[in-house]
C-alpha cells in the first residue's frame, strides 16, 4: 500500500501519516528524514544533496526522487509506505510516477487532509513552544497548566516565527500555488481521496482507515 499524504501546512497530515504507519506496519517516510540519514551516513546521494543544501539551494527534483527511490528499496518498504512532504509540485509528482513506473509500481492512494485556511491560521497561531525543552502546546487545545510556562521544565513558552499569522498566510499562499494542483493531478490518476481535517484527530484517522481498509 503506497500512500501519499497531502494537505496544507498545519492540516495535521504528518500526525495522520504516523498513525497510518503504526496501524498498517509500514514506514512513515519524510524527505527531511531521508536527507538527514543520507548526509549522516555520507552516502553518494547524501553528498550530492549536501552540496546544494550547503549553498542554501533547493535539492533538484531528480536527486530527491533518486533519494526516495533508494529509500523504497529498503526491506521495511516491502508492504508499502506513507510518503509525507513529497511531492510538493506537479513536476515532482511526474518525476516520482515515472520512477515508480520504471520498476512496475504506482501510487495506490493520495489522501488530502482538507482544512480551510482560517482554521489553519487559528491552529498554528495558537501553538506555543518551550524555549528550554522544545515541548509544544496549544492555547486552546492543549494549554499548559500555567499560562506561557512549560509543564515539563518551567521555562517560557513562545510563539515561533513560523507560526505567526502573517508567516502562516505566506506558507498557505505557496501551498495553494504550488501544491494544491496535485489534488487535480491525482484525481485524474483515480487515486485521490479526501478527508475532513477539521474534526477530532481520531475521527480523521477513522475516515482514513475506512478508505484504506482494515
Amino acid at each position: 500500500m503506497k500512500i501519499i499524504m497531502l494537505g496544507a501546512p498545519g492540516a495535521g497530515k504528518g500526525t495522520q501519516a504516523k498513525m497510518i504507519a503504526d496501524q498498517y506496519s509500514i514506514p512513515h517516510i519524510s524527505t527531511g528524514d531521508i536527507f538527514r540519514a543520507n548526509i549522516k551516513n555520507n552516502t553518494e546521494l547524501g553528498q550530492k544533496a549536501k552540496t546544494y543544501m550547503d549553498k542554501g539551494l533547493l535539492v533538484p527534483d531528480e536527486l530527491v526522487v533518486d533519494l526516495i527511490m533508494d529509500r523504497f528499496k529498503e526491506t521495511d518498504c516491502k508492504d508499502g509506505y506513507v510518503l509525507d512532504g513529497f511531492p510538493r509540485t506537479i513536476p515532482q509528482a511526474e518525476a516520482l510516477d515515472n520512477a515508480l513506473s520504471a520498476i512496475g509500481e504506482k501510487v495506490d492512494f493520495a489522501i488530502n487532509v482538507e482544512v480551510p485556511d482560517e482554521n489553519i491560521v487559528t491552529r498554528m497561531s495558537g501553538r506555543r513552544a518551550c524555549v528550554g525543552c522544545g515541548a509544544t502546546y496549544h492555547i486552546a487545545y492543549n494549554p499548559p497548566k500555567a499560562e506561557n510556562i512549560c509543564d515539563r521544565c518551567g521555562k517560557d513558552l513562545v510563539l515561533r516565527d513560523d507560526d505567526k499569522p502573517e508567516t502562516v498566510q505566506k506558507r498557505l499562499s505557496v501551498y495553494h500555488e504550488q501544491t494544491q494542483p496535485l489534488i487535480q493531478y491525482y484525481e485524474k490518476k483515480g487515486v485521490m481521496k479526501e478527508v475532513d481535517g477539521t474534526v477530532d484527530m481520531k475521527d480523521v484517522f477513522a475516515a482514513i482507515t475506512a478508505i484504506l481498509g482494515e
